[in-house]
């Protein structure tokens, strides 16, 4: 009986543990849209906006690996795990404070660079993802 208990026991962590929370990071198309800047159509509105977000997780390891992050976790305990697109919300956000709504003009986001930071702890995971651009407006 009592190793019928260890048995389950030990499965339903196995199994806690492979459905919990988890992340790959970014998603990679590999459809994308170039934009040859070759005439003199656009002007440099903003350089150097940022924007962040990040997340915690209970019991997992995070492992950041370029623009890639990876987290395998329990529990995520705050943020929305949903990183790039809070980063990107969060740059745009810091544009129109800066420089005013975004809705309506031709603008786009050039020289894109993400940074990504880890912190492991015993019990508790966070990773952390920057992204920092240039703005440029179509005239």
């Amino acid at each position: 009986m009592k190793s019928k208990i260890i048995l389950s026991s030990l499965f339903l962590s196995f199994l806690l543990f492979i459905y919990g929370c988890s992340t790959s990071g970014m998603f990679t198309s590999i459809n994308s849209t170039n934009v040859e800047l070759r005439q003199a159509n656009y002007k440099i509105v903003a350089t150097n906006i940022s924007g962040e977000a990040d997340a915690g997780y209970l019991i997992g390891v995070t492992i950041p690996s370029g623009p890639v992050t990876n987290t395998l976790a329990f529990v995520r305990v705050n943020g929305t795990g949903m990183l790039y697109k809070e980063a990107l919300e969060n740059l745009w956000e810091n544009y129109e404070k800066k420089y005013g709504k975004v809705e309506g003009e031709r603008l786009a986001l050039v020289n894109v660079r993400y940074d990504t930071d880890a912190s492991n702890f015993i019990l508790y995971t966070s990773a952390k993802i920057y992204i920092r651009a240039d703005v440029i407006r179509f005239e």
